[in-house]
């Protein structure tokens, strides 16, 4: 398959399977762990808690093809699947906001294995700038207009307090980062083709304290 059209497949994957591909990924890499040298879309649909159909749908989008009743190559899924989500390319990072999520995620080493490697934070405490934490070197945030062009970073990871984030959101759009990964329950606006990706922590509490409340309402008698 060429590279363009591999890029055209990405572009027309919908949101909903990307997502999946992930949670995929990481049930065939413990099947190959365990030494298993196929898998069939059945078998991941269990393990992930999806339908069959909408695995194979899924890994269609990726030019995986399994075999009638062989299934899919583990190791091929493994390395086809990581190309394509970008996970074997380094996506360099600085996080700005070294509070106790900041903290958490520098010391987070997993996300390297997925290509993501942090290579400085920025913050404007003096209990934390000038230090190293989880070996990530912490920076005052006014050093970071002069420090981008050295750390080569294309990506900005927002956990500030919800006042700094659009702040510092127009911030690193001016410094021609490329996007932001925001953990701050604040909607930021920045001009396209910046690409702002949300995760907010609140946001899925919220999700599963209303599916609690549903179950419990369920089970009265």
């Amino acid at each position: 398959m060429t590279s363009s059209k591999k890029k055209a497949n990405k572009s027309i994957i919908p949101e909903p399977a990307l997502r999946r591909l992930p949670w995929y990924l990481s049930f065939v890499k413990m099947l190959r762990m365990q030494g298993e040298s196929l898998v069939s879309s059945t078998r991941i649909a269990r393990g992930v808690g999806v339908d069959a159909a909408l695995v194979a749908k899924d890994l269609s989008y990726v030019n995986l093809q399994g075999r009638t009743r062989v299934g899919y190559r583990v190791e091929e899924m493994v390395e086809v699947l990581e190309a394509f989500l970008g996970f074997t390319i380094e996506h360099r990072a600085v996080l700005l906001g070294v509070g106790n999520l900041g903290a958490a995620l520098l010391a987070d080493k997993g996300l390297a294995q997925f290509g993501l490697e942090i290579v400085a934070a920025y913050d404007v405490s003096e209990a934390v700038v000038g230090q190293v934490v989880s070996d990530v070197p912490v920076y005052h945030i006014d050093a970071l207009e002069e420090m981008i062009a050295e750390q080569e970073a294309q990506i900005a990871i927002l956990t500030v307090p919800i006042g700094q984030a659009q702040l510092m959101a127009d911030k690193v759009t001016q410094l021609g980062f490329k996007a932001i990964w925001n953990f701050t329950p604040v909607r930021i606006q920045v001009p396209e083709p910046l690409v702002v990706q949300n995760t907010s922590l609140y946001a899925h509490l919220a999700v599963m304290f209303s599916r609690i409340s549903t179950a419990q309402a369920l089970s009265q008698p």
